[in-house]
C-alpha cells in the first residue's frame, strides 16, 4: 500500500513540484500546508503516513511542528526539508523523532524512494551521514542539557535526546548500538561481528524496543549523547 503524504513548505512552487513528482509515481498526496501551524492541523485531520516538512516556515517552524505532530501521532513519519546538508535544526529534528532529511534539490527518484523508505519504518539517512550530522551538533553526555545552544535563531538551548537507560541492553546490544553510532550498516555489522544479517536485524529491533527508539537515526543520536560514541570514532 502506498503511503499517504502531507507536504508542508511555505513555497508554493516547492509544494506543487513535490506533489507532481509523488502523484506521478503512484503516491497519494492528501494535503498541503504553507506553515507549521497549518501542518500540525492538517496532520491531525488527515492522518498522513509521511510528512515532508520544511524546517524554516512562518508562524511555526518545521521543528516545533514536527514535535507536535509526533507527540499526537507517533506512527507518522517525518522527513525534514532543508537547503543545507548540515543544518543544526535537522539534528534537533532527528533527536525529536524525525526519520531523516532531504535537500530541496533532491532528484525525483530519490524523493519517491525516500518517502517509501521511511514509510516502512526505516530511517532515511545513511549511517555515515547521520554520524557526521550528530558529530557536528550533538551535546556530549557530560556537557549537560544546556550544551549546544542554537546560534542566532532564537531557538534557545538545545534539548538533548532522552538519555535512555542503557543498562537494559545486553553486552551484545550495547556493542551493536556503539557500532551503529560509528556509522555501520546492518551488512557491515554482520561482517564485523560474524553474524547473519537477520541476527543483526533482530538485535537492532530489540535495541529499538528497549530504548523506545523510532529508527536508526535516533539510535545514532542516543549513542553519541549517552557517551557510547565520541566524535571521530570509527573514522
Amino acid at each position: 500500500m502506498n503511503p499517504r503524504v502531507l507536504i508542508a513548505d511555505d513555497q508554493a512552487l516547492v509544494r506543487t513540484g513535490f506533489r507532481m513528482i509523488l502523484t506521478a509515481n503512484g503516491l497519494e498526496v492528501v494535503g498541503e500546508a504553507a506553515d507549521g501551524l497549518e501542518a500540525v492541523e492538517a496532520a491531525a485531520r488527515l492522518r498522513p503516513d509521511v510528512v515532508l516538512m520544511d524546517i524554516r516556515m512562518p508562524n511555526l517552524d518545521g521543528l516545533e511542528a514536527a514535535r507536535r505532530i509526533l507527540a499526537a501521532g507517533p506512527d507518522c513519519r517525518i522527513l525534514m526539508l532543508t537547503t543545507f546538508d548540515l543544518d543544526e535544526y535537522v539534528y534537533d529534528a532527528l533527536a525529536a523523532g524525525a526519520s531523516g532529511f532531504l535537500l530541496k534539490d533532491v532528484t525525483p527518484e530519490h524523493l519517491v524512494a525516500s518517502v517509501r523508505l521511511v514509510d516502512t519504518g526505516d530511517a532515511l539517512l545513511a549511517p555515515s551521514i547521520t554520524r557526521r550530522l550528530v558529530e557536528k551538533f550533538a551535546a556530549p553526555a557530560e556537557a549537560g542539557t544546556g550544551a549546544g545552544a542554537g546560534t542566532g535563531t532564537g531557538a534557545g538551548p538545545r534539548t538533548p535526546a532522552v538519555h535512555r537507560d542503557l543498562a537494559a541492553l545486553t553486552p551484545r546490544e550495547r556493542e551493536i548500538l556503539t557500532l551503529m553510532g560509528r556509522g555501520r550498516s546492518n551488512a557491515e555489522l554482520a561482517g564485523e561481528l560474524v553474524l547473519s544479517e537477520a541476527t543483526v536485524k533482530t538485535h537492532v529491533a530489540h535495541i529499538f524496543t528497549k530504548l523506545s527508539l523510532r529508527d536508526r537515526a535516533q539510535a545514532v543520536v542516543v549513542a553519541y549523547e549517552t557517551g557510547l560514541v565520541a566524535p571521530g570514532d570509527g573514522d
